[in-house]
């Protein structure tokens, strides 16, 4: 019960809590409106870069969501030209992540990671379809243990300036394991070959818990 009112944070909240905490106090000892609007703000802060552990299927037949928010996609198309796919028709999901949902990103399944790749970018609405195209980006290509490709890409979103990576290439990854996060709204897309989708546009998803697809 404690844990879920006041969940474990991601290590990037710390120095955005000391700053809204100090901003908190100073509008506090000049207005007491302001403070409160202050100490929601905090609130917000400290909800946004919450880091709940997750129930992980650790089922190799599945790929888990990397990421909670909204489905916005669920089409078949080329994969991405910055790992030089473009060649290759995968399946895609994409996850539009509001400044509400939690923004830690895990892995879809258990694999090596092959190739990290971060493209400088601009900062468009992350629902919008361009996003995929213009946007700050992270691609990790990971090889699952079946020798299927999965992409994930992380976007960053209208308000976003950074994308954290927590991982490294080659690295050995269990399926649901964190990856990195995205600040202040994003989005998501996971590019798969080899399994067929189980999720539709407008559903919830969750990350390293709600199934996007089966072999």
């Amino acid at each position: 019960m404690f844990n879920n009112i006041f969940p474990k944070i991601h290590t990037e909240g710390y120095k955005f809590l000391v700053i809204s905490g100090i901003i908190s106090i100073i509008f506090l000892s000049i207005n007491s409106f302001l403070g409160v609007i202050a100490v929601i703000v905090n609130i917000w802060v400290y909800y946004f870069f919450r880091d709940p552990d997750r129930v992980i299927i650790d089922d190799e037949n599945y790929l888990v969501s990397p990421a909670d928010g909204e489905v916005i996609k669920v089409e078949e198309i080329d994969g991405p030209k910055e790992l030089n796919l473009q060649d290759k028709k995968f399946k895609k999901i994409s996850i539009f992540m509001n400044i509400f949902d939690c923004h830690v990103n895990r892995t879809p399944c258990a694999g090596k990671i092959e190739e990290i790749f971060y493209k400088p970018g601009k900062f468009f609405n992350a629902s919008l379809d361009k996003a995929s195209e213009d946007n700050e980006r992270n691609y990790y290509k990971i090889k699952d243990n079946s020798g299927n490709n999965i992409v994930v890409v992380q976007i960053a979103g209208l308000v976003a300036r950074r994308i954290v990576c927590e991982t490294n290439k080659d690295q050995e990854l269990t399926q649901g394991e964190r990856i990195g996060m995205i600040r202040f709204g994003s989005r998501v897309d996971i590019y798969y070959e080899n399994y067929s989708p189980l999720v539709k546009i407008g559903q919830k998803a969750i990350s390293g818990e709600t199934l996007l697809a089966q072999k």
